[in-house]
């Protein structure tokens, strides 16, 4: 079985090409499509793709620098993760309360990047909680996580206030503004914890609108007229504006889900689902409706949630096993799955899509297997690329004892010889 603790990158060992950009082939990946391909990958960006064989010399072209042989492979786009909770990350096995000293949260969420990274996702949203007991040090500590981590991954931060109305919403409010001058990225929050949920709202969009950013709410969408409004509060807010997990919307009677579905598709809502539970911004009771979202128009993205916090102790933060479970139990196609934690994921976090050719950018990800509902159901072996690198491997080998009938059948083997 896989080693589940994060593992350091492999040592750099590519060589420039005549632009002085480092170069790195990757030799007989299977594509989606069947094709059986070379990738060139030179300064961040795939420079070729062609059948197998046909970039592995220079051949007046540009020379070849280190190679990857993925031979056995899917080459996919990278996926992201669009939800993670960095703050409290790796949390669930804290003897006593969880500590927020400013060293304890910044190895936490280093650590959880890292495993969130061996996964696959290149790129990660963090919501931090900022105000109360915390107050900035979170925060702090988590940006200071995200400069450990350049080059390896883009980790972005959501700052989540929890009151913003009223006298005691005063605070908090100034709190929210002094993260965004921080550096957080996004502004978040949990308007259904607020006393005024519209009001909670109206703050954090007029704190948007003044730094220019996206807004990432968590609700459980269980109050449709409270959506209704958040709808039209945030119709033609750009950057955008982001839900999850909308656990209760499934709840609804079906019209009325509807009806909240095309509300949101109108106002250009993007939701974030958590297929595998946990989270500890709302109570995750129930998944969000993906087919309905998805018929009305609604971009839906996936995300992991909780990562081995008080909210899911044994959460993976793993985006294929978020597809998996769209695939096996929200009635989605392997490839719609997978949609929803890579170029939809990608999309809610305003980065460029990826596809596996050239000129797009080199975030993809490697997984041994032929087909992609083979991957996302035995997705061990994995190799990680981003801005033209490997920056993760995770290798995985399966033995068993000699076994007579295998031997007769031909039973496909992995191993290394008897087990003892």
């Amino acid at each position: 079985m896989p080693d589940s603790r994060p593992q350091p990158p492999p040592p750099p060992s590519s060589s420039p090409g005549p632009a002085g950009s480092p170069s790195l082939l990757l030799c007989g990946a299977r594509l989606t499509d069947g094709r059986t391909v070379d990738v060139r990958l030179v300064g961040g960006r795939i420079e070729a793709v062609g059948t197998a064989g046909s970039l592995r010399t220079g051949g007046g072209t540009r020379a070849c620098g280190a190679r990857v042989d993925l031979s056995g492979y899917l080459l996919l786009p990278a996926p992201a993760e669009p939800h993670a909770h960095a703050d409290t990350a790796l949390s669930a096995d804290s003897e006593g309360p969880v500590s927020y000293e400013p060293e304890d949260v910044q190895r936490r969420a280093t650590e959880a990047a890292l495993l969130q990274l061996g996964h696959g996702a290149t790129a990660v949203r963090a919501h931090v909680r900022v105000g109360d007991v915390q107050g900035l040090g979170s925060l702090a500590a988590v940006l200071r996580a995200r400069r450990a981590l350049r080059g390896l991954s883009e980790l972005t931060t959501v700052a989540v206030p929890r009151v913003l109305t009223g006298v005691a919403g005063a605070d908090g409010l100034a709190v929210l503004r002094d993260a965004m001058k921080m550096g957080a990225s996004v502004v978040g929050g949990r308007p259904d914890l607020d006393p005024d949920p519209t009001g909670y709202v109206e703050a954090v969009l007029e704190v948007a609108s003044e730094h220019g950013c996206p807004v990432d709410l968590h609700t459980d969408a269980g109050d449709p007229a409270r959506l209704a409004r958040l709808a039209a509060m945030a119709g033609g807010l750009r950057p955008g504006v982001t839900l999850s997990p909308c656990g209760d919307l499934g709840r609804l009677p079906s019209e009325v889900a509807s009806r909240t579905a095309d509300q949101l598709a109108a106002a250009g809502v993007s939701v974030v689902c958590l297929p595998q539970g946990g989270c500890g911004g709302v109570d995750c009771r129930g998944a969000a409706p993906v087919r309905l979202l998805r018929a009305a128009g609604v971009r839906v993205a996936a995300g992991s949630g909780a990562l081995r916090d008080v909210s899911n102790p044994v959460g993976r933060g793993d985006p294929l096993e978020a597809a998996y479970l769209l695939a096996s139990r929200g009635g989605l196609s392997p490839e719609e799955a997978y949609e929803a934690v890579s170029s939809s994921a990608r999309a809610v976090l305003g980065l460029p899509e990826v596809r596996v050719e050239a000129g797009f950018p080199a975030e993809l990800l490697a997984v041994r297997g032929d087909r992609l509902a083979g991957v996302l159901s035995l997705a061990y072996s994995r190799v990680v690329v981003h801005r033209g690198r490997v920056v993760a491997r995770t290798s995985a080998v399966r033995e068993y004892c000699s076994s007579t009938g295998s031997v007769e059948l031909g039973l496909p083997r992995q191993g290394r010889g008897d087990v003892p």
